[in-house]
């Protein structure tokens, strides 16, 4: 999880076109760097797949739906799209055939919750179709999935790279180099998901993926939140980068985060 709230707190000062910094030195942490529905989101998802394991498809999407809902009514204010915003107050909410971005930025702790890619993919897939279930929008949260299952089980990145084009048939052959100068403010997963493993694919370590996810641009917390998870399960995340990213959280976001640590 916390490869995903950093890159979302390391990106959001720069998140909109009138924000991107289209290079990697930039302070990593300013007084702007905060928290958005990105993370918001991550953790909700992360409270309903922990009281959930082993349950059947309905039991999870009901837990996802409530937590969801709940979490995000309690922090109103940190950046929701407006169509999310009108699910998150129905009585009753159903998917609306979204395929933003939103669903791979959340999507994280089921690929460290499942036990083989099986359970990855269908994990992957609940948690985007209570919102985002046009095909586009499992398939962003399912290739995110995908990529940071295969990290934290030890595949390189070449493996990675190979099962996501062959499974999902992203182009992941365009340089970030290549990607930066045109790329520009868009929340489709096919906009977003195949330039943040880019990004991861061209990292160093964790804190050189998330600057290569911001200096794409874009819409930079998401972006870096795509990258930040999936870098986390191939690198790690230094110490003193998990400090920043709790000191900048709720108490009550704080205390689902040491949850998860302390469950999963």
């Amino acid at each position: 999880m916390y490869g995903a709230i950093l890159g979302d707190i390391v990106g959001s000062p720069y998140e909109f076109d009138c924000n991107n910094y289209k290079a990697k030195d930039f302070p990593l942490f300013s007084r702007r760097s905060d928290f958005t529905d990105d993370t918001v989101m991550t953790l909700a998802v992360v409270k309903a797949l922990l009281s959930t394991r082993g349950q059947d498809d309905a039991a999870i999407k009901a837990a996802l739906v409530h937590e969801m809902q709940q979490l995000g009514r309690a922090y109103p204010d940190r950046g929701y799209g407006t169509h999310f915003v009108g699910w998150l107050y129905e009585d009753a909410p159903q998917p609306y055939r979204s395929y933003g971005n939103g669903s791979a930025m959340r999507v994280s702790s089921a690929a460290w919750l499942a036990k083989n890619m099986v359970e990855t993919l269908r994990l992957a897939r609940l948690t985007a179709e209570v919102t985002h279930d046009h095909p586009e929008g499992i398939k962003g949260a399912q290739a995110t999935a995908a990529a940071i299952f295969l990290a934290r089980t030890g595949h390189g990145k070449e493996e990675i790279k190979a099962y996501v084009e062959r499974e999902f048939g992203y182009d992941l052959s365009r340089t970030c180099d290549e990607i930066r100068p045109t790329y520009h403010h868009v929340e489709s997963c096919q906009e977003t998901v195949p330039q943040a493993i880019m990004a991861f694919l061209e990292s160093t370590d964790f804190e050189d993926a998330l600057r290569t996810a911001v200096s794409l641009g874009g819409d930079s917390d998401t972006l870096a939140a795509i990258t930040g998870s999936i870098a986390e399960a191939f690198y790690g995340v230094p110490e003193e980068l998990r400090q920043e990213c709790r000191k900048r959280l709720t108490p009550e976001l704080a205390e689902i985060l040491h949850r998860w640590e302390s469950a999963h």
